[in-house]
């Protein structure tokens, strides 16, 4: 077990390396394919050795080689963290049929997660075909009825399409279709408990801020990475959540 987590956790630290690429150019529309890695200061090629997950970045003490420029510390924190999302799901989840599926969304929530911080935007190239991949992978591998799938697309999408209607513009489209990709990939009822989850941590954090003046009351909060946290509770103990909640509220 130890060996295969090993492996899943190296197999993160480069997808996250890949995430980061996402990140960084899904929002200007540019390609993840071409051209290759460059400083975004001098626009000097960055070499394999200098291209290697988190040791490169260390390696470098957080400078560019070429221009000395200082290198986002996001980089090697992307990598970290989907490194441990990928290994806490493999321990979650195993070796199943559920273990692309979840490596899948994890990953997905995570490059969303980066995009909206910095640009507080959520892409459709990620989450349009993450509905279709989300609603196409679980009748393969069944961990979700098709049922559930299709009901959880519509649960997601529309409490969001409804607060948009209602508020105006309250919220972005980008929100509903993350809540209707959490619909394909969850099931509609662990999607509700995901969509709960998100709510409550959101709403928290945007309190907090409040308070402390951090933010004023019209100051945009990108609400994609408390959806993307309530996601991966879902995946991880969407179950055990959900029997918590009927158990504790359903009576």
């Amino acid at each position: 077990m130890l060996a295969a987590a090993a492996v899943i956790g190296i197999f993160g630290l480069a997808v996250g390396s890949f995430l980061n690429v996402c990140i960084a150019r899904l929002p200007e529309g540019k390609s993840l394919w071409w051209p290759g890695s460059a400083c975004p200061l001098c626009g000097a090629a960055i070499g394999w050795r200098d291209n290697v997950p988190v040791l490169s970045y260390f390696a470098l003490r957080g400078r560019c080689r070429a221009c000395g420029g200082p290198i986002a510390w996001r980089y090697p924190l992307v990598e970290v963290v989907t490194a441990g999302l990928f290994v806490l799901t493999f321990l979650r989840l195993g070796w199943t049929p559920d273990l692309p599926i979840g490596l899948a969304l994890v990953a997905a929530l995570i490059a969303i997660t980066g995009i909206d911080l910095l640009h507080q935007i959520i892409p459709d190239v990620i989450t349009v075909p993450g509905i279709l991949l989300g609603f196409l992978a679980n009748s393969l591998a069944g961990r979700v009825s098709w049922l559930d799938s299709v009901l959880g697309i519509l649960a997601g999408g529309g409490i969001f399409f409804v607060i948009i209607f209602v508020s105006k513009g309250g919220m972005g489209g980008g929100d509903m279709k993350l809540g209707a990709m959490l619909g394909a990939f969850l099931g509609w009822k662990v999607a509700l408990i995901s969509l709960l989850i998100a709510v409550l941590s959101g709403g928290g954090v945007a309190a907090v801020l409040l308070l402390t003046r951090a933010r004023g009351r019209k100051d945009p909060v990108p609400f994609g990475p408390f959806l993307a946290l309530g996601g991966l509770a879902g995946l991880l103990w969407g179950e055990t959540l959900l029997a918590w909640y009927v158990g504790s509220f359903g009576r």
